[in-house]
């Protein structure tokens, strides 16, 4: 585990055996792993907690944790792939095998999923939805720098399955439960080059 990554209990101080510039470089080094990419092996027990745990030192307004996890190894994630494709079934009466195995086909093949799940309050008195919401997004990123320093691939994907009501109900969703995405874990493949990423002075602007 890298030094700045410490436990909870460890508070950081300003003598932190890790440098700036060593943080900036791991922030900048992470890549989304495409799914086809991604095998075993898969975080243990203790690794999960640790990624689960980063994930959820994220910005809350007012405490109240809009998000939970749904983990599913592999033989869960070919487990939601028969719901995943009894649902593409119904919608497409006049689909063939061919579509129908390519309809689950991203839960066949994950080694694990980590579904995060918006739980947010729409009658919250105080805290509007839409901050909820931005802090369930911001759990689906911090989960996938945690994955990143620890040596693991992940990939935040979402599809038409983030949001069918059937889907989310073998998933275990409340009705006032939405998902955030489907975070896929596993150990890359082969190395992956960056993508072109946006030139910060075009999407800047200083307001004064």
């Amino acid at each position: 585990m890298p030094a700045f990554l410490r436990p909870a209990e460890t508070p950081m101080t300003t003598d932190a055996t890790f440098s700036s510039e060593q943080a900036v470089a791991f922030l900048g080094s992470r890549r989304s792993t495409p799914p086809t990419d991604l095998g075993m092996p898969v975080p243990d027990a203790s690794q999960l907690e640790t990624i689960l745990r980063l994930a959820s030192r994220t910005p809350d307004h007012g405490r109240l944790v809009p998000y939970r996890f749904v983990v599913l190894d592999h033989d869960a994630c070919v487990r939601m792939g028969d719901h995943v494709r009894a649902a593409y079934a119904e919608d497409h009466p006049d689909a063939d095998e061919s579509a129908l195995s390519h309809s689950r086909q991203r839960f066949d093949n994950a080694p694990m999923i980590v579904a995060v799940v918006s739980r947010a309050q729409a009658s919250h008195p105080k805290i509007p939805e839409w901050e909820q919401i931005l802090t369930a997004g911001a759990v689906c990123m911090n989960l996938l720098h945690a994955a990143h320093a620890l040596g693991f691939g992940a990939i935040w994907l979402t599809g038409w399955t983030t949001y069918d009501r059937r889907i989310l109900g073998a998933l275990g969703l409340g009705v006032d439960e939405r998902l955030a995405g489907w975070i896929h874990l596993g150990t890359p493949g082969s190395p992956r080059e960056d993508r072109p990423r946006p030139v910060v002075s075009e999407i800047t602007t200083f307001w004064r």
